[in-house]
């Protein structure tokens, strides 16, 4: 896995608490070349294994990021990837719309900032960890309901905007992380429809054999960073590794 990555690399998981992010922690830590990795969540993410370092902290506020960056120190960041997200919060009558007289400007705004805004934030963090000359792959969770280009159906106002806000951002991202580091790789990935909380509320929708476990999930994303190089920086690609329309 990772032939571009050094042995002993380092690696970069948020979200490391919920369902995809959890089943990425163990996969990575089955890697014999993993040197360290960090796990990031606001629930404490714990392994029998000393080379998981633990970072219980929200990432959607300012005070988290920064408790990530000093942690961090500036060491070297060779696979970072991003599994947070958002589509509805139950507790505060968050759900997707189906109509435009469900918009919500309070819910818009939830979304736009779990989904969109905090990655952007967290690259940030990252960036004194990515910058030089060290080969680095970037994967951030987006979703195919994000892309313009095949919404045919509508409704989801607000998680489409917020992961289409995602890919822009991400993208816009992989232009200047590529004069700061040329051999970083940033990729927005579509996981496909896991079974999590995320989805759980619209599983019945889901046809046969395309609701995925988290654990299927985490090796088909690991196995899409695994295959790019520099040269595919700000691409959007699916779990099958096939490139989605923007």
């Amino acid at each position: 896995m990772f032939p571009q990555l050094p042995d002993g690399f380092t690696a970069l998981v948020t979200g490391a608490s919920g369902g995809i992010g959890s089943a990425l922690i163990d996969a990575l830590l089955a890697e014999p070349r993993l040197a360290r990795l960090h796990a990031v969540s606001r629930q404490p993410v714990t392994r029998d294994d000393p080379r998981l370092i633990g970072h219980t902290l929200d990432l959607g506020t300012e005070p988290g990021l920064t408790a990530l960056g000093e942690a961090l120190d500036g060491q070297r960041l060779h696979l970072v990837i991003n599994a947070m997200g958002m589509l509805h919060d139950e507790a505060d009558g968050i759900t997707p719309e189906k109509k435009l007289e469900d918009l919500d400007a309070d819910a818009l705004g939830r979304l736009f900032h779990v989904n969109a805004a905090t990655p952007a934030l967290l690259l940030k963090t990252l960036a004194p960890s990515l910058k030089g000359r060290h080969p680095v792959l970037i994967g951030s969770l987006s979703a195919r309901v994000g892309s313009i280009d095949d919404n045919r159906m509508g409704g989801w106002y607000a998680y489409r905007a917020s992961k289409a806000a995602h890919n822009m951002l991400m993208k816009t991202a992989s232009v200047e992380l590529r004069r700061l580091n040329p051999h970083a790789c940033v990729t927005c990935l579509h996981p496909g429809t896991t079974d999590t909380e995320l989805s759980a509320p619209f599983q019945a929708r889901v046809p046969e054999g395309k609701l995925f476990t988290p654990n299927f999930v985490a090796e088909r994303l690991l196995t899409v960073l695994s295959r790019r190089s520099p040269s595919d920086t700000g691409g959007f690609r699916d779990w099958d590794d096939q490139p989605i329309a923007w």
